[in-house]
């Protein structure tokens, strides 16, 4: 058993790491939401449909390069892979600023997507090797944290810059941050426990023996074709392509929505875009410790979903007319939306061996990025098309509702802590 000491030192050294590198790759995917409505389509020419196109293309460079990355994050170093990543996202993120036409913003669009992709399955693996079965939703969630925690800022601050310099200086100072932590990345993190020279041998030994029990009671996998195969994989893969629509759709488009319904300037629609990341910050935290403490995943994802889906047709149903109720069940969809991202990607690890969970997790996430491309472009299609989000908001509901019903068929048995392990826990 891993002792007390280990388990804080643990905590207070990486997830500082995992949570910064993770927001710097957040801040930089979804400040175009903000550029969308300050004036970059005005500037270059964009009409709204090609608008919609430029937010989502990231998601498509985001989605090809997914399980490659996790495959090189598996066979040769997390370290490696985003320290370069950091490098290139920063400086394509930082380009977008110097853009004079539209092919120029598509090309940087989709190559920030491709050098972004594997960030999200290389920091799941990097976790998987530092954290124990009862520690990862929570170690997952303050990795996922990067997301609202920096959306939440991200939304203040990139309204202040805006107002004060205009959408391109926003684009080259948000993008900086990214390539002056590569340094600090590099010199600060060490692939596996083993090469920490923090760790004592013992200690070093302990977290070895919990990690190669844990493996004892999953079903052995042969390879990756048989693990990409897998029902639940294929399942947990449509799951979180069809949950993706509802938080990216919502992600990349709220600033414009709250812009076009309350009629406010850009720094009101900077705080108001902030609210329902703070509830889903909140919400993450409670999830992930309950998910870790009852050890029953799925329970702390479907019903979730299912609310985001509700509140989400709620909105549909009031209409723009009454846009302060409808901005508050945003805010519930936002909490209920992002709260269950911990449970859901420590389920992974559970559900399969460690020689194929990581790029398992790589599939899942590609897939995901797939329905983030849907949703992006949809819901800023429809906005559009149709002058107003509701029938955006039906759509993200409708995806949200076929997400719980798959979810509620995952095969997983839970197992309460403290119980002795089961023989067969897992099917497949």
């Amino acid at each position: 058993m891993l002792n007390k000491k280990l388990a804080v030192r643990r905590w207070w050294y990486l997830m500082p790491i995992i949570f910064i590198t993770y927001s710097l790759a957040y801040l930089d995917r979804a400040n175009f939401g903000f550029a969308a409505a300050s004036g970059i389509q005005q500037d270059l020419g964009i009409t709204k449909g090609v608008s919609s196109l430029i937010g989502a293309l990231f998601f498509l460079g985001y989605f090809f390069f997914q399980v490659p990355g996790a495959i090189y994050a598996v066979k040769r170093s997390v370290r490696k892979l985003i320290f370069f990543s950091l490098i290139l996202w920063g400086i394509c993120a930082a380009a977008t600023g110097y853009v004079s036409n539209i092919p120029m913003l598509l090309a940087i669009r989709f190559t920030l997507g491709v050098v972004e992709a594997a960030v999200m399955p290389a920091m799941l693996i990097y976790i998987s090797n530092w954290f124990t079965k009862d520690e990862r939703s929570r170690a997952n969630t303050f990795l996922i944290l990067g997301n609202p925690v920096t959306v939440l800022w991200m939304s203040i601050v990139s309204g202040y810059l805006i107002n004060a310099y205009g959408w391109r200086e926003m684009f080259i100072f948000e993008g900086l941050p990214a390539v002056i932590w590569a340094v600090c990345w590099w010199v600060l993190v060490r692939d596996k426990p083993s090469q920490a020279s923090w760790l004592t041998e013992q200690e070093k030994a302990d977290l070895q023996a919990a990690m190669d029990r844990e493996q004892q009671n999953i079903k052995p996998v042969r390879n990756y074709g048989e693990a990409l195969r897998s029902r639940n994989v294929i399942m947990l893969c449509s799951v979180h392509a069809l949950w993706s629509v509802g938080v990216y759709g919502f992600m990349m488009w709220m600033p414009s929505i709250i812009k076009s319904a309350a009629a406010v300037d850009i720094v009101a629609v900077g705080w108001l875009s902030a609210l329902p990341y703070f509830a889903a910050i909140v919400t993450m935290l409670v999830v992930s410790w309950l998910s870790d403490k009852m050890q029953n995943r799925k329970v702390f994802i479907w019903p979730l979903l299912l609310i985001a889906s509700a509140t989400f047709f709620m909105s549909y149903m009031i209409g723009n007319e009454h846009f302060w109720w409808s901005y508050a069940l945003l805010v519930v969809a936002a909490a209920c939306m992002y709260a269950p991202y911990g449970p859901f990607f420590a389920l992974i690890p559970e559900l399969l061996p460690k020689n194929v969970s990581g790029v398992s997790m790589g599939l899942i996430n590609s897939v995901g990025a797939l329905g983030a491309f849907i949703g992006a472009w949809l819901v800023g299609y429809l906005n559009g098309l149709t002058g107003n989000p509701s029938i955006s908001y039906g759509f993200m509901s409708s995806a949200l509702l076929i997400s719980v019903i798959i979810m509620f068929n995952v095969r997983a048995v839970s197992q309460p802590s403290g119980l002795p392990p089961r023989g067969k826990r897992f099917a497949s």
